[in-house]
């Protein structure tokens, strides 16, 4: 396909998905490569790489051959694919073409992970700091809004529970002072289900709550 001049909207498209390059790098660790391409007719070059080291490229690099050839079979997501570097380091990739609202394509944005990096290390970068004497938070992926409730509810009971610097006395009141920052009580009957599911009763929940807007008057 041939390359076009790109305009000023599209660069800002592209200036925006700056912070998903780091977003999946932060995610997947150094051993995994992010490249956002421009496809501007005038530079068609990397503009943003997160753990440039895998490749040795760095803003201004060139397109790849592989990446070009990508784009041309017109498929928007690749395939994941094997190639090599220079040097001999294998890599697991995948392009996806990147589009403005006329549906013309002005970037690529490309991740490619070291298969030559040790496992260990590989899931070792990947895992989260934290704590030895606490569990991973869950997240909930509810379905509905009930469950969203719900997940919410039991979340924050058994990280407050679980949590031997909070007082036994104060724990129903940091699990409500906590929902509140999350904004369960904005939502209908969220006070009646967490006095169920935190096994205190309304007006326990409603007295924390009048202390909460005392406190931000």
């Amino acid at each position: 396909m041939k390359l076009q001049d790109l305009s000023q909207s599209d660069f800002d498209i592209l200036t925006a998905l700056e912070n998903v390059v780091d977003g999946i790098a932060a995610m997947y660790g150094k051993h995994t490569e992010v490249v956002l391409h421009s496809l501007d007719a005038n530079n068609p070059s990397v503009i943003k790489i997160a753990n440039g080291h895998v490749t040795g490229r760095e803003v201004g690099a060139p397109i790849t051959n592989l990446a070009m050839l990508k784009l041309k079979t017109g498929q928007d997501i690749s395939n994941a694919y094997m190639s090599q570097t220079a040097n001999g380091k294998t890599l697991r990739s995948i392009t996806t073409v990147i589009r403005n609202r006329h549906n013309r394509a002005i970037g690529l944005l490309c991740i490619n992970a070291d298969m030559d990096a040790p496992l260990q290390e590989v899931l070792r970068v990947m895992l989260p700091d934290l704590p030895t004497e606490t569990s991973p938070p869950q997240e909930v992926f509810a379905r509905n809004i009930d469950e969203a409730l719900h997940g919410t509810i039991d979340s924050v009971r058994i990280e407050v529970k679980n949590n031997s610097a909070i007082a036994p006395s104060k724990k129903s009141r940091e699990m409500v002072f906590q929902l509140h920052e999350l904004g369960v009580f904005e939502l209908k009957d969220s006070a009646q289900v967490a006095a169920s599911r935190l096994d205190i009763s309304v007006h326990t929940i409603y007295r924390y709550l009048r202390e909460i807007k005392a406190l931000q008057n």
